[in-house]
């Protein structure tokens, strides 16, 4: 017996010594440095970690290759969507500008003309123009109002004005597309897109945390001291434009970079939840649509034609407001920089990859005859965390005063029509893209790939499509997320009278089912009729392809 276990005691050894034998010889040079090299020291305290492993995200999503999974990297901690304060283009509370500037970061200027940089910006033919769409305008007007009361329907104010404005911005488009296409290239080989889709996600920080997540951080000894510290919202935009102008180069920049990091272009702060002026909240997905999908070659917005009709409620909802400017400030500001925001994410940038250049686009809101201008100049995304303050770079927005097209119709005729908004709009579609000379325009894309369609793998792109096209839909999903039921919440949780009972449910397994991750669901199962040449339990799932 002794003899066995020596020889089993002897044996490792033997194994060991061979194993030693056989790796090469290490180098001197190799195991000395002229200098010792240490280990970076890390600040263990619990900021910044948070800190270091928000930066490992970060660095993640710029690091992937294609615009449609980075969209997927962006949704991937959240399976059922994120807690998300939604805008609409057509639903502004009461006295909201403030949080519209504090969640956009940007410095409105409003004054009664464009910005100076207009003046260099040719207005010509403006009198043949003129009678061209005093003659569409009039017959627009009045066709609409004859069909409309022949049908002897009875339509809401806010959906006449809509139509009204509708109606008028195509046939504008329509003549000023004919009249300077000749003049300017980039107006015929320019994209018009009517009623796209716009949506855009991004996160703002600088909040004061809600109720329930103070009062979970007040119970827990560790976490007290953080009881009032801000957090992050995901904010969601949504809107249908009437038509937008697409190009395939950007406009030129209004100011330089060094001017937006100027501290008097001043931005108003919102520290309280969006709730308290009526902001809804839903759970969705980050989409950023900017009307196509990707793969367009004309990616630059140059003119946005928004609808005004939500006006004619305001009067019912907020019956003391007497003044509509503000509004209409708002709805420009929160529509150009969301539809530049999903611009921005086509090119590779995100809410949490910063612009390496400026974005500019123009924005027109009207009814039909109320006509108000924006000129938009997009210089940073990045808002959320520290950020909100110690990021110096604001966007800025200029805007005119709401002008009038025509003083009314009198007589199947149009009364005192307005040529200096017909000036701006010359100005608007003159101006120019042209191309950022010296400026990789989407830096943080692949050179080989900057879109699925891209790959050469049909799996892996036909994937990539499907799973991608999903998210951006917002779907709500086959199994919906689990709650707590009233009979569990009295019975389990507040008085522990069944113990008996098998645990089961999320909360007896301490699980947290909203932080599902996209990538923890089963993958698709392959029929066994489909995977004939594999073995019975091989090939059951299908490939995942996750960013």
């Amino acid at each position: 017996m002794r003899l066995i276990c020596l020889k089993r005691s002897i044996a490792p050894r033997a194994w060991l010594q061979a194993r030693s034998f056989s790796s090469p010889a290490v180098q001197e040079d190799d195991e000395y440095t002229a200098s010792p090299q240490y280990p970076p020291i890390l600040d263990l305290s619990y900021k910044k970690k948070l800190d270091r492993s928000f930066e490992k995200n970060r660095t993640e999503i710029r690091n992937v290759k294609t615009v449609e999974e980075k969209q997927l990297k962006l949704n991937m901690p959240r399976y059922y969507g994120f807690k998300t304060f939604m805008f609409h283009e057509d639903h502004i509370p009461y006295n909201c500008l403030p949080i519209a500037q504090h969640i956009t970061k940007t410095h409105l200027i409003q004054d009664k003309e464009l910005p100076a940089y207009y003046q260099n910006v040719s207005a010509e033919n403006l009198e043949t123009i003129a009678k061209d769409i005093e003659e569409a305008v009039l017959m627009e007007v009045e066709g609409i109002r004859k069909s409309y009361e022949l049908r002897e329907e009875n339509l809401e104010d806010h959906d006449k004005a809509n139509l009204h404005a509708s109606a008028i911005v195509k046939s504008l488009s329509r003549i000023l597309n004919n009249s300077l296409a000749h003049q300017y290239p980039h107006i015929a080989d320019s994209q018009v897109d009517i009623e796209p889709r716009l949506e855009a996600a991004w996160r703002v920080g600088g909040m004061v945390p809600p109720n329930e997540v103070k009062r979970v951080r007040a119970g827990h000894h560790f976490f007290k001291q953080f009881e009032n510290d801000p957090i992050d919202r995901v904010i969601g935009y949504m809107g249908a434009p009437i038509l937008t102008l697409r190009s395939q180069l950007p406009l030129p920049c209004i100011i330089s970079a060094s001017e937006a990091e100027n501290p008097a272009l001043e931005v108003p702060f919102f520290k309280y939840d969006p709730r308290v002026i009526g902001i809804p909240v839903e759970y969705r997905h980050a989409a950023n649509i900017p009307g196509f999908w990707p793969g367009d070659s004309h990616t630059f917005g140059l003119i946005s034609f928004l609808k005004t009709g939500h006006l004619k409620k305001r009067s019912v909802v907020y019956p003391g407001e007497e003044n509509v400017t503000e509004a209409l400030n708002v709805q420009g500001v929160l529509a150009s920089y969301g539809w530049l925001h999903s611009q921005a994410n086509y090119l590779g940038f995100t809410t949490l990859n910063d612009l390496t250049y400026p974005l500019v686009t123009q924005t027109v809101l009207t009814n039909g005859q109320d006509f108000k201008f924006f000129t938009y100049q997009l210089n940073t995304l990045l808002m959320h965390g520290n950020h909100t303050t110690e990021n110096p770079k604001r966007n800025v927005c200029w805007t005119t005063d709401n002008v009038k097209l025509y003083a009314e119709i009198n007589d199947g005729k149009i009364v005192g029509l307005n040529e200096d908004v017909l000036k701006m709009l010359l100005q608007f579609y003159g101006n120019a893209p042209a191309e950022r000379l010296g400026i990789n325009m989407r830096p943080y894309l692949s050179q080989e790939e900057k879109i699925i369609a891209d790959y050469e793998d049909d799996d892996k792109r036909q994937w990539l499509e499907r799973e991608y096209k999903y998210i951006m839909t917002n779907r709500p999903r086959l199994q919906p997320i689990d709650e707590i039921y009233a009979w569990e919440k009295i019975y389990k949780i507040d008085h522990k009278t069944r113990p008996m009972d098998k645990r089961l449910r999320f909360f007896e397994l301490f699980k947290k089912p909203w932080t599902k991750r996209l990538d923890e669901r089963p993958a698709r199962y392959i029929p066994k009729a489909c995977r004939p040449d594999l073995p019975k339990y091989k090939g059951r799932m299908a490939k995942e392809y996750w960013p």
